[in-house]
């Protein structure tokens, strides 16, 4: 009987994990960013030692710019940072759309490095945590490789033997449980983040949201399995060839469409903060000196290579 149950269990994961044919909806590239997100002039939710711009200053400070093929988001790497001001100056867009069940692919080049950065590429909703967030592409201070994770209200949890390749290292999704860590899943490939990422030349992440499971895929920018519809964007992706994914959320102890509502895209770069100003991660994960703050305001071509550069994001519906 116990043999039984343990393959029913494992049957019913893979089933409600099948994939599906879908159709281009958005497709940003280029100047494309600048008309399809708003750049977001906020307080870091996160508490990081950031100055977000708006678009404007953004533009007007070359810490964003456009041409037919290349999106680019950048920090300050010129100025000192006084004591009184917010933070570094920074960008952080947020798509103007929302989304439910999709697939979202990112093409990216090159990623913020260095240390004290937090880049992240995410989705969430208007209303957090309730509507949910799905980390994408997170990490902090060059430590590899990228980390996957959920955010939710309560009543939210993974179970242990989900058919990836990504390795759990956390099952709570529950931001009220173990300090907001959520239920992460980190990659076993080491250049899917940081300097590693940047030095092969970028790569591809993608997510499909349905109502019975999320799922994460990467691929380095040479990997030869890369999937065509993934490599050129088209008018139609179809995530059942893309294979085992990286992450893998599944709702047998997580309601999927109760704790997820409609999601905004968000890339962004802030420093310190929560996670990447910790010393445990600052000091002894990163390797980086003294504390976090005064790193990121003391240092600023410390931030020369603290930049996204961006071939596209496309949304499938």
């Amino acid at each position: 009987m116990r043999s039984t149950a343990a393959l029913f269990t494992v049957s019913a994961l893979v089933s409600s994990a099948l994939g599906a044919t879908y159709n281009l909806k958005d497709s940003f590239v280029g100047e494309g960013f600048l008309s399809g997100f708003t750049h977001e002039a906020i307080a870091d939710p996160t508490h990081g030692r950031v100055n977000y711009v708006d678009q404007q200053t953004a533009l007007a400070q070359n810490l964003t710019f456009a041409t037919d093929d290349t999106f680019i988001m950048r920090a300050d790497s010129f100025n000192v940072v006084p004591a009184s001001a917010p933070g570094r100056n920074s960008v952080r867009i947020q798509s103007i759309n929302q989304y439910t069940t999709h697939v979202s692919v990112y093409d990216i080049r090159h990623m913020p490095q260095g240390c004290g950065t937090w880049p992240a590429a995410w989705e969430v909703g208007q209303n957090w945590p309730a509507q949910g967030e799905v980390d994408i592409l997170e990490g902090t201070n060059d430590i590899e490789p990228n980390q996957s994770t959920l955010h939710t209200s309560a009543n939210c949890a993974q179970p242990d033997g989900r058919q990836m390749n990504g390795n759990s290292i956390s099952n709570n999704c529950d931001v009220a449980a173990n300090g907001n860590t959520g239920c992460g899943v980190q990659s076993t490939v080491p250049n899917s983040y940081g300097k590693s990422f940047n030095n092969a030349g970028g790569g591809f992440y993608a997510m499909e949201r349905t109502s019975t499971f999320i799922k994460v895929w990467f691929w380095s920018r040479n990997d030869p399995a890369v999937p065509a519809d993934v490599k050129t964007a088209g008018a139609t992706v179809n995530t059942d060839a893309w294979g085992t994914p990286t992450a893998l959320f599944v709702n047998d102890q997580c309601d999927i469409n109760a704790h997820f509502g409609p999601h905004n895209i968000i890339i962004n770069l802030t420093f310190c903060g929560d996670w990447a100003g910790l010393p445990q991660f600052f000091n002894d994960q990163g390797g980086c000196p003294g504390t976090c703050n005064d790193f990121v305001d003391n240092n600023p071509s410390a931030f020369n290579d603290a930049f996204w550069d961006i071939a596209g994001v496309h949304v499938y519906e």
